[in-house]
């Protein structure tokens, strides 16, 4: 597959196009085998004017251009040019393509004259599809880069979350005392295949480096509620690595989910992100020891983003207001990743 400019619109008004007998109109298109950068796609075709039929043009444009299909021959760098091949064929890690993404797309065969123009087909029926999230092969890859600036470990003791006085009101009156979880928003990676799915509540554990607690600024709220880190993360839950990104600054985030084992949570994370040792990784551990005691540890190049699956009741820690500035600019609601960040993107999509 090659990305090169090719028509749509009126074949015979189209330049560096030749007239000639009739090529066959693709029909019944169909797409397969959909990933976040990649499909196949196939169709059927009258098979008395296969042998003359030496390419295929290919019209590939985001769903929400209104326009698809209606533009001049050399002017519009989202046509693909393919060879003919055997169907079904693959379009896989052109630059047009992201994850999560709807697009339409339509097809002409063509035959290449002696001069080098074209001789086209009408185009096909116009159809739609929408690309998938990452895969775990691409969270893996994610996973790599954030182990390379993780940084060395240092110990914790609790989780804290921070809101408004309203958020914990509202718990302890209308959710019997609980916190609930909520579907995450769609800050980070564009292909995390949790944004919008899975349900959970955001928690932090990173330490000042001088005090190893809590710092006292927040983007969230003024009041906090600190639990023991015992109670959202032992041996009795699994840890997953989510994704990893930046908003156009020097820092870096780490989403983990944190699941009570065969929890609805669990269920969800483990046919979609990477499991990790709690014991041993480079990012947020929990380790026994002979004696049963826990400890604790995050890493400190990293701010971690830790979602827990689970209701928390506020019986299970304290809520208290901080003494320090609530910091809006630090806020990751809905926050977009830096697409040109070389430290946190792979090779696919944004």
């Amino acid at each position: 597959m090659r990305g090169k400019l090719s028509g749509s619109g009126n074949k015979s008004q189209d330049s560096g196009i030749a007239e000639m007998e009739e090529l066959p109109v693709p029909q019944h298109i169909k797409i397969s085998n959909i990933t976040c950068d990649s499909f196949k796609i196939c169709w059927d075709m009258d098979s008395r004017a296969k042998e003359r039929i030496t390419h295929y043009f290919i019209d590939l444009n985001k769903k929400e251009n209104k326009n698809a299909n209606k533009f001049k021959h050399k002017d519009v760098p989202t046509k693909l040019v393919a060879k003919a091949v055997p169907l079904p064929m693959t379009v896989r890690g052109h630059w047009f393509l992201s994850p999560r993404t709807e697009y339409t797309v339509a097809v002409q065969t063509a035959s290449k004259q002696g001069d080098g123009d074209y001789a086209v087909s009408d185009w096909s029926e116009i159809v739609e599809f929408c690309t998938a999230d990452y895969s775990t092969v691409h969270l893996t890859q994610l996973l790599e880069k954030a182990e390379a600036i993780a940084g060395r470990m240092l110990c914790f003791s609790v989780f804290y979350r921070n809101q408004h006085k309203e958020y914990f009101d509202h718990a302890r009156e209308a959710q019997n005392n609980k916190m609930l979880p909520s579907v995450k928003d769609n800050s980070g990676s564009h292909g995390s295949p949790i944004s919008g799915k899975l349900e959970g509540i955001f928690f932090s554990c990173n330490t000042e480096f001088n005090t190893g607690k809590p710092p006292q600024d927040s983007p969230y709220g003024r009041y906090r509620f600190q639990v023991p880190a015992e109670v959202l993360f032992n041996p009795g839950t699994n840890l997953y690595f989510a994704d990893f990104y930046c908003m156009y600054t020097a820092y870096h985030y780490v989403i983990l989910v944190l699941a009570p084992r065969g929890s609805p949570g669990d269920d969800f994370c483990k046919q979609r992100l990477p499991l990790l040792d709690i014991a041993d990784n480079r990012f947020l551990t929990c380790v026994q020891d002979e004696d049963g005691r826990l400890t604790f540890r995050h890493a400190q190049d990293l701010i971690l983003e830790v979602i827990y699956t689970d209701p928390v009741d506020l019986s299970l820690g304290t809520v208290a207001e901080i003494s320090g500035h609530q910091l809006m600019s630090l806020s990751t609601v809905n926050a977009k990743k830096d697409p040109s960040c070389k430290t946190c993107n792979i090779s696919v999509g944004r």
